[in-house]
């Protein structure tokens, strides 16, 4: 148990006569970059509520960090950082006065909250940003405050629900930056997306949800190996088609009796090969 941070199971989620979740098993190892996809609906976002105490669950087990959910609630949160898809920073507040309520929250001594906000905010560069209200910064600073505010108490794993949604590409990447700069001090980060390459470039792992269920669960290259090393693209009467082989040889004499077709592409396959195959769904489609 030591070595899984996370470990859920059975987990179900009624919304009325709608299962968001249904009979979900999970297990995240400590340390760990993991990724969570899935289509829109398919249960990511509820997933990271239900752990996240944002939201009750009907059934099933919590545990975070050796701590049940249902047993002691305060504890288990303590042990969390969670940065949501909108940013729950005080718009009416200063950077600082943010990290300085959040501190707050968590009981941490002025001392050593005073040496946290300037260490986090030296090592994430946000100290000339500190004194400025949250709505003076663009969305990417933001993100970047909304993280050092969930790190303040030193969680043992933070929670990113599409943090870089909205981002321009320039934003994503700095954050992807910090991402990784957690990830490599020793935290254990939880990441759902909707940005393919973000998880293909970013994750130890990855798990795909569907229907409130784990369809998939490996390492991003191991995942795309079971669908096939090498995909082929190609237009027939009017649409893009996919054919995934293990080898070059195999695909290039797939290619070469292709009749009627256009605009053919050898290529090594990726994970939104993997997510669309698994799924039956685009990235960001509805299931």
């Amino acid at each position: 148990m030591d070595d899984d941070i996370i470990i859920i199971t059975d987990l179900v989620k009624k919304f009325g006569d709608k299962t968001a979740l249904d009979g979900l098993d999970l297990r995240v190892h400590r340390g760990e970059l993991f990724g969570f996809l899935g289509p829109n609906g398919a249960g990511k976002t509820t997933t990271v509520r239900c752990i996240a105490t944002l939201t009750n669950y009907d059934s099933g087990t919590i545990i975070v960090d050796g701590v049940d959910l249902k047993k002691n609630q305060t504890a288990a949160k303590n042990r969390m950082g969670v940065i949501q898809q909108q940013i729950s920073l005080d718009k009416d507040l200063t950077i600082r006065e943010n990290m300085i309520s959040h501190a707050m929250y968590h009981l941490i001594p002025k001392k050593e909250r005073d040496e946290r906000i300037k260490e986090l905010s030296d090592y994430f560069d946000l100290g000339e940003y500190l004194d400025k209200p949250v709505d003076s910064l663009s969305g990417g600073w933001k993100k970047r405050a909304a993280i050092v505010c969930a790190m303040l108490h030193e969680p043992a794993v933070l929670f990113l629900d599409e943090p870089t949604s909205g981002l321009d590409i320039n934003a994503r990447r700095l954050l992807w930056d910090v991402v990784k700069s957690l990830h490599a001090k020793g935290t254990t980060v939880f990441l759902t997306t909707h940005y393919i390459e973000e998880a293909e470039a970013l994750c130890d792992r990855v798990g795909i949800i569907n229907k409130g269920k784990i369809i998939a669960l490996d390492e991003p290259k191991k995942l795309c190996e079971n669908v096939g090393n090498v995909a082929v693209e190609y237009m027939d009467e009017g649409k893009t088609r996919y054919r995934y082989f293990k080898t070059d040889e195999e695909a290039k004499e797939f290619v070469s009796n292709l009749n009627n077709v256009s605009n053919v592409t050898i290529r090594a396959t990726n994970l939104e090969d993997v997510f669309v195959e698994m799924t039956g769904s685009s990235v960001g489609s509805q299931k």
